[in-house]
């Protein structure tokens, strides 16, 4: 696994902050690591050790991306199969709660009287603090996504003698989470900037972020629909307040081509040296309009080529075959390699060292807000625009008037939840977070292998079937293990939390909160 922290503290500009704020002490001082960061660089700092630990090759490539079935890998199967490594659990277990850290510090850098008079000349405080906010409540989403009940309201509590945080209940952490995007929104004053720098993600504009609090607080909305009677309250406040309103809004991260400041997915490629992945079989075939004959399931819209196709990946030898999923490493023979596109030799933009990764898009917005509408066509129909017209404008050939306006129509023929969850997960390409969110949720898309299907016929004619390597109760992974540090850690709430899963113990098949599926193909969207 790559080193969690490569970088945070910019040390030539942070001691100029310090020299000039107070009285240089020259005794047991060390000029490399500053006490204090300004809060902007801390923010650029934070943005992109976020950006690294949860889109990399590690949580999204052998975790999210495939439990999300859009990438397989080529040799060493095993996390495909739900077999995770407990050092890399604990790493991003550990890693994610830092990156909590960082935006309580930057909140704190905004509060404190004599701290905020500093950091004002880094952007309006109040907004600096909405924005700390909001990477917050992203941050913390993936992490109670992932394991379900995690510590939070206990967590970081460190300066206050709190050394073992208790576990909050997912339901708890969710009313929280949409009362800090709430409050975030609300502080925000648009007339001024929320950093003079260090922003990666809005270039300091407030009146993005503030577009991205109620953006979010939607999806947070979306996620409860089967389980909170107040989802629809939610929305409505954020459509009030101000949500994305085209492309232009969308949140995303882009990479640097200077220094070390690429893409982790550029990294895990050319400078790791490793060819691991390449797309997945049944992505590639929802994104063909082929059905899956093996397992005798339909495609919506059979025969309709995806447009975003030649975007999401490369073909090899003219063809755009995947790779098969969820097989054993003995059974990913050269062959099945040598038909998949090889991204080592041939890489898509995603393997651009610039890439600009999503975090959230106006298109999933309106996906959102169609199915908040009872799968309205006319929200349909934009997010699919706005996803289509997005990828394909950042791979450098924009698709025509015309040729998008027969996509639109060839798969709008029929507007509803199957279709809207699957348009969903096309555009969440490369988000495989909050991909592997919407497959618990939703049951959507069928045409993804759950345990047990077939996954290929071999050489000898011979059915291969995706056997996972942990219990899932037949689902496609329901949620992550608690990582084993915190049995040793934090033994008693540890414990408490592990008692509240189904059987009492720490597995992968007890469903998060907002999951009320039934069965493998059980379509609650549709309820």
């Amino acid at each position: 696994m790559k080193a969690t922290y490569k970088y945070l503290v910019l040390p030539v500009v942070a001691g100029v902050f310090a020299l000039s704020c107070e009285k240089l002490e020259t005794t047991n001082v060390d000029p490399n690591n500053p006490v204090e960061v300004p809060s902007h660089m801390l923010m650029s700092g934070a943005q992109k050790h976020m950006m690294d630990d949860v889109y990399d090759n590690w949580f999204s490539a052998r975790q999210c991306l495939t439990y999300s079935q859009y990438w397989a890998q080529r040799n060493y199967t095993e996390e495909d199969r739900y077999q995770i490594r407990e050092s890399v659990n604990n790493g991003h277990f550990n890693s994610f709660y830092r990156n909590l850290y960082y935006m309580d510090r930057i909140i704190e850098l905004n509060t404190d009287p004599k701290k905020a008079a500093i950091s004002v000349n880094y952007g309006n405080n109040k907004n600096q603090i909405a924005a700390a906010k909001i990477m917050k409540v992203w941050m913390l989403s993936i992490i109670t996504d992932t394991w379900g009940n995690v510590p939070y309201s206990e967590a970081g509590k460190l300066i206050q003698d709190v050394y073992h945080p208790k576990y909050d209940d997912q339901k708890d952490i969710y009313a929280a989470m949409i009362r800090e995007l709430t409050e975030a929104s609300q502080m925000i004053d648009v007339k001024e900037k929320a950093f003079i720098g260090g922003d990666i993600i809005y270039k300091g504009d407030a009146a993005k972020w503030k577009k991205f609090a109620n953006s979010l607080k939607c999806r947070l909305a979306i996620h409860l629909s089967k389980v909170d009677s107040n989802w629809k309250t939610y929305i409505a406040e954020a459509l009030k307040d101000g949500v994305f309103e085209s492309n232009a809004d969308n949140a995303v991260f882009k990479y640097s081509t200077t220094g070390q400041d690429y893409c982790q997915f550029y990294e895990g490629f050319f400078v790791a040296q490793r060819n691991d992945f390449t797309i997945a079989r049944p992505f590639m075939d929802i994104l063909k309009g082929q059905p899956d004959t093996l397992n005798k399931k339909s495609h919506p819209w059979a025969g309709v080529v995806d447009p975003r196709l030649e975007v999401y990946t490369t073909s090899r030898n003219g063809k755009y075959i995947g790779i098969p999923f969820g097989i054993a490493s003995g059974d990913m023979s050269s062959a099945y390699r040598n038909i998949a596109p090889s991204w080592y030799s041939n890489p898509p933009i995603h393997l651009s060292k610039d890439f600009a990764v999503p975090i959230m898009t106006y298109a999933e917005l309106q996906f959102i807000l169609s199915e908040y509408k009872g799968f309205s066509a006319d929200e349909y129909k934009t997010g699919v625009r706005a996803s289509v017209t997005y990828w394909t404008t950042l791979n450098g050939k924009p698709i025509s008037t015309e040729d998008l306006d027969k996509y639109v129509d060839a798969v709008s023929k029929k507007v509803d939840a199957e279709a809207v969850a699957l348009q969903k997960y096309i555009d969440l390409y490369m988000n495989g977070t909050e991909a592997w969110v919407e497959i618990r949720r939703t049951g959507y898309p069928d045409q993804l292998i759950r345990p047990g299907e077939v996954s290929l016929v071999g050489p000898k004619g011979n059915t291969i079937k995706f056997n996972p390597l942990s219990d899932t109760k037949g689902m496609i992974i329901p949620r992550v293990k608690y990582p084993t540090n915190e049995s040793t850690l934090n033994g008693e709430n540890f414990n408490a939390a592990v008692s509240k899963l189904e059987g009492g113990t720490n597995n992968y098949y007890s469903k998060m909160y907002w999951d009320v599926r039934t069965g493998p193909y059980d379509h609650p969207a549709n309820k």
